[in-house]
């Protein structure tokens, strides 16, 4: 599966979010940027992105999925 292919997936459950795929092999890190996350727990956090692929991790089309995600504030934050 294309990262292109999981961009689309995730914005269609996250809209108004943005979306990084990088992909090794069939290994998915998955970085989501929305305010959509504010005040959620991290664990919540990636139920969100997981529910978006779940499909996918189930028919083994994406082995191993990293989800990441952070608020805009967050985000900013780590950029430095």
């Amino acid at each position: 599966m294309e990262s292109a292919e999981v961009v689309e997936l995730v914005k269609e459950a996250l809209p108004d979010c943005e979306v990084q795929v990088q992909v090794d092999g069939n290994h998915y890190l998955v970085v989501v940027v929305g305010e959509v996350f504010e005040g959620l727990p991290t664990i919540k956090r990636q139920q969100m992105i997981n529910k978006a692929l779940f499909k996918h991790v189930m028919d083994g089309t994406i082995h191993a999925l990293h989800p990441k995600a952070f608020t805009p504030a967050e985000w900013a934050a780590r950029q430095g």
